[in-house]
């Protein structure tokens, strides 16, 4: 993956949607539209596998669109592939001329963006990279540093010593799990007194399954476990469960990602040793700046590519830096507006985030 260093990401700016209702449509239809003439689509994958689609992406999403005045459409297809593809059907139905997908897989992906690009559609892949697809521009963070920011964040956790370690990765229909786990992997493997004793990719990043993984791994392991990789904080949530099941938890590292309110919890209690922050604002204005570009006939500002392995190219991207937390700067997601005090400090955790110095 190639980038540079420094990535100015202009004033957020959207297109108008004005989009029908598809079976349980979550989508916003909003804005005056009077600075933009196309339509824009943005289709996100499913409320499970993270708090962070509907908690952190859409509202943000929403407030760059409603900065710029403008009408736009947030659908969220999920986890059901076949429903993304009949909203993507309708949004280019009703004339849509840039569409964002959140990949549920990139097979599926690339076929919604090859039907968009066949009726003229601008196609934008936010967040995970469609491998074999047709994008226009990728909008992400830097995912492999963020598997490499959560190995760090492990192995400063567990120290230089023996430890065995096991990783709970994201789907393997993700590219970015992919990727996660190969950053982590560059961090850990390097360290000679640490030692892999498990490993499996959880399908969909089912936060239910993880639980039965996690469970079936430490059981493989003789419940030899000093570390665990979890790639997000809805699988590090699972992993903790079988812990706490064990009377392991806070005493066996667990990593996370997306910084949300559990994950956050869990840092303050002691559970989870680090996340990784990744500001949903600045992908969401990277993602609103690329589309209105589109939509304009310009080209968008980016700072790097992205390797496609499958398509064969490099994607164009919108590369955004993530921020790894642990105890000691859990408060600077509150201040950054990631989360809130009053969400985040909720019974017991009250007095845990006095004693971190939030409010």
């Amino acid at each position: 993956m190639k980038r540079t260093r420094n990535l100015v990401l202009a004033t957020a700016m959207g297109a108008a949607l004005a989009l029908s209702a598809c079976g349980s449509d979550t989508g916003s239809d909003n804005g005056s539209g009077d600075d933009a003439t196309g339509k824009i689509g943005v289709i996100l994958p499913d409320t499970k596998s993270s708090a962070r689609w509907e908690s952190a992406d859409r509202p943000a999403l929403e407030a760059a669109f409603k900065e710029a005045g403008v009408k736009y459409s947030i659908q969220n297809a999920e986890g059901d592939s076949k429903r993304m593809a009949t909203i993507a059907d309708g949004m280019i139905a009703d004339g849509v001329t840039v569409l964002a997908i959140v990949n549920l897989d990139s097979d599926s992906g690339a076929a919604i963006q090859e039907k968009a690009a066949s009726q003229g559609v601008k196609t934008l892949d936010y967040d995970r990279l469609t491998l074999g697809g047709s994008a226009d521009y990728y909008v992400s963070f830097d995912n492999n540093k963020v598997g490499a920011l959560q190995g760090e964040g492990l192995k400063k956790c567990l120290g230089d010593v023996d430890a065995n370690i096991v990783y709970v990765n994201g789907s393997p229909t993700d590219n970015n799990a992919t990727l996660f786990s190969a950053g982590a992997h560059s961090v850990l493997d390097e360290v000679g007194t640490y030692k892999n004793v498990g490993e499996q990719a959880v399908p969909d990043w089912d936060n239910d399954q993880a639980v039965t993984i996690f469970e079936q791994l430490y059981t493989q392991a003789g419940g030899d476990v000093d570390g665990v990789y979890a790639a997000n904080d809805g699988l590090g949530g699972s992993v903790i469960s079988i812990l706490e099941k064990n009377g392991q938890a806070g005493k066996v590292p667990v990593t996370g990602q997306d910084a949300t309110v559990e994950g956050l919890q869990n840092i303050l209690a002691g559970t989870q040793c680090m996340t990784i922050y990744k500001s949903a604002k600045a992908e969401a204005n990277g993602l609103a700046d690329a589309a209105i570009a589109l939509v304009k006939g310009e080209k968008a500002d980016t700072n790097g590519t992205t390797e496609d392995s499958t398509g064969g190219r490099d994607v164009p991207s919108i590369l955004l830096d993530p921020i790894a937390i642990d105890k000691d700067n859990v408060g600077s997601v509150v201040e950054d507006g990631g989360v809130s005090a009053d969400d985040l400090c909720t019974g017991k955790y009250a007095d845990m985030c006095d004693t971190a110095g939030i409010s």
